[in-house]
């Protein structure tokens, strides 16, 4: 078993959902995340008054899941993020669980 994250703005949930359902991943949670791409909008967010949006409104989805799922998928969002025109793909890691109950 491996944990499966993925990572994505909030305007590719639909997509993701997708690719989740073709690489029968039928089990995952996912939960709203703020997005930074460099430490300056992380320290204008933490002060009393920002003068500018804190992070990108984003996703994170984690799934326990199987390997031969798991290589699946990233096929599958590796064909995505190549047709992207934008410079926000979807990002996948997998980490290796040593013990669960």
């Amino acid at each position: 078993m491996k944990l499966l994250i993925v990572t994505s703005v909030s305007e590719f949930q639909k997509e993701i959902l997708t690719l989740f359902k073709k690489a029968n991943i039928e089990v995952f949670s996912r939960t709203e995340i703020d997005g930074f791409k460099n430490a300056s909008s992380v320290i204008a967010t933490l002060s009393w008054f920002p003068g500018e949006k804190g992070g990108n409104e984003s996703l994170m989805f984690f799934s326990f899941t199987e390997p031969e799922k798991i290589d699946s998928f990233f096929e599958l969002v590796k064909e995505f993020n190549n047709k992207l025109e934008t410079n926000n793909p979807i990002r996948v890691v997998v980490v290796d669980i040593e013990r669960h109950i």
